[in-house]
């Protein structure tokens, strides 16, 4: 699976403008709204169901980078956006680091191959420290939109 498979380049946030975590996953939901990739009358639900996710343990992984995702039966077909953070937010990150690099993700519940295949892409690609670096050096959507296409076609993880 690919970025392209599931990020919509309009859905993508250059600068997140929250400072807390719900904040984060209001807005990038929200950005998922505007994209059309999700329906405003799910907003609610689905940044409900992110937030119990990260009650769980939170999906700040470390090194800067977190994942928060929820399954939900608004949608039919896995959907995904990324932010950038330049100041960073505390996520309550495994490593206590504040976060920088979001990548949020709501899949459908009978679709858990997918949900799986996106999280081992992403997990793939942030390893690559250029990749990461580059990334939190984004100031535009459209840099991190090739940024995404540059990993899909392997330019960074060998």
């Amino acid at each position: 699976m690919k970025f392209c498979d599931f990020v919509k380049a309009e859905a993508i946030r250059a600068e997140i403008a929250a400072q807390d975590k719900e904040g984060v996953i209001r807005e990038l939901v929200g950005s998922l709204v505007e994209s059309g990739l999700l329906d405003a009358d799910s907003q609610a639900s689905i940044v409900e169901a992110i937030m119990k996710r990260e009650e769980l343990g939170s999906t700040g992984i470390g090194r800067g980078i977190a994942v928060p995702h929820t399954k939900h039966p608004s949608v039919d077909r896995l959907v995904g956006t990324v932010g950038v953070s330049q100041e960073g937010v505390d996520f309550k990150s495994l490593d206590g680091e504040k976060v920088h690099l979001f990548f949020l993700l709501v899949s459908p519940p009978d679709r858990p191959g997918d949900h799986l295949r996106a999280l081992e892409n992403i997990s793939r690609q942030l390893r690559d420290e250029t990749f990461c670096r580059f990334l939190k050096q984004s100031k535009t959507s459209e840099d991190i939109q090739q940024l995404l296409e540059e990993a899909d076609n392997n330019q960074f993880v060998s």
